[in-house]
């Protein structure tokens, strides 16, 4: 089967990002550093759930899906859950909340994409559900539940739901050479438009985690506040997207492994917190930075790259690769002797991809891997 290189490109590319965004997390509070965190924060979630439900169109409810979900999603959950925990614990971290039942830091995008998609029949049946999970996710603000993070499977509903109901052409029309400057443009008025964030809101209002209550705002002007957000994180998305190359790259393999550099890359984070890394050069917009992006890009690279990610997957998807242990001692997809897995046989996604899904890929698409099932990612602010 092959894969889209434009797909797995985002995988990797919005992967990167959130990795990047939890490291500006532990700068300092420099406007810049200020500037860029809300910058990333305006679209990168909102592109990554658009992609997620863009590639859940083929969910439906029957054994073979509801199997997928329990063993890619549902048995992840249940063991890096307390396992992150106990190691923001073990680092001194004050953590809050009953395990499991309040996610703990970037744990809820597993919970929200497991809600996502099991809803997916439902959210699918009519354009009309795309107007109805904007009004969801207005109302959802004046609730103070917090309970499976609640908040932001219905705060981010949106994104996903036009996701569903994207063609893959829609999505084609983005990666056009004419659109590109516009895209750019957009990306620039958002870059301009996250330097006021405090001006007309909050960087509280772009994760989707609390109620209007929380958040001390008055109903009315929340959900205005709430309906920008949701707007500007869609052109954000859409932009991002289409600055995206379609071509295949040296990361291209590397979009197959995203969930591995969500579960995994948190440790490496809290620890850097934790370990004062950045502490020398808070302040320093000018090095502070320019470390954080590139001690991201590197640890993302480092986490997706075969060699290392072929064997992290044994904790991220244990059943599927003990099949896949025991297909290639029957000689079915065996790795040839001396290579690496291929970047599909990684299965390292978060979102279930075209192969899998039913979406019939374009006919331009470049193979990029072996037929294995996979899945892809997505990943949360805090």
């Amino acid at each position: 089967m092959r894969r889209d290189p434009w797909l797995d490109n985002a995988k990797f590319t919005l992967v990167t990002l959130v990795v990047i965004g939890h490291s500006f997390a532990i700068l300092g509070a420099s406007a810049l550093e200020l500037q860029v965190y809300d910058f990333i924060y305006f679209w990168h979630i909102p592109a990554f759930v658009l992609v997620s439900g863009h590639l859940s169109k083929g969910f439906v409810w029957d054994r073979k899906h509801f199997s997928s979900l329990f063993t890619t999603l549902v048995l992840p959950f249940l063991i890096f859950e307390p396992v992150l925990l106990a190691w923001r614990e073990h680092l001194g971290e004050d953590t809050e909340g009953p395990l499991w039942l309040e996610p703990h830091w970037a744990m809820w995008y597993i919970v929200a994409l497991f809600a996502w998609r099991l809803a997916t029949p439902v959210l699918r049946l009519h354009w009309l559900m795309v107007p109805a999970s904007v009004a969801v996710s207005l109302a959802s603000g004046f609730s103070d539940v917090l309970t499976l993070s609640l908040p932001r499977i219905l705060g981010l509903l949106p994104f996903f739901v036009i996701g569903l109901h994207l063609r893959r052409e829609h999505l084609s029309v983005l990666t056009r050479a004419r659109v590109r400057p516009f895209a750019a443009a957009a990306m620039l008025w958002i870059f301009v438009v996250a330097g006021s964030t405090d001006q007309w809101g909050r960087t509280a209002f772009l994760y989707h985690d609390r109620s209007y209550g929380a958040l001390g705002v008055p109903g009315p002007e929340a959900m205005e506040v709430r309906l920008q957000v949701l707007l500007i994180g869609l052109v954000g998305a859409a932009a991002a997207l289409s600055l995206i190359p379609s071509r295949k790259l040296p990361i291209t393999a590397m979009g197959s492994a995203s969930m591995v550099v969500y579960l995994f890359h948190g440790f490496v984070v809290r620890y850097a917190e934790a370990a004062g890394w950045l502490d020398p050069w808070r302040g320093h917009s000018a090095l502070s930075i320019p470390l954080a992006v590139g001690g991201s890009v590197l640890l993302a690279l480092f986490l997706s790259w075969a060699p290392v990610a072929s064997r992290l997957t044994w904790f991220v998807d244990p059943v599927g690769s003990l099949r896949r242990r025991r297909a290639a001692e029957a000689g079915a997809g065996a790795t040839p002797s001396g290579g690496t897995p291929s970047g599909a046989a990684l299965r390292g996604d978060l979102v279930l991809n075209a192969d899998v899904d039913g979406i019939r890929p374009s006919r331009d698409l470049t193979s990029v891997g072996s037929t294995t099932r996979d899945l892809t990612s997505a990943a949360g602010p805090r």
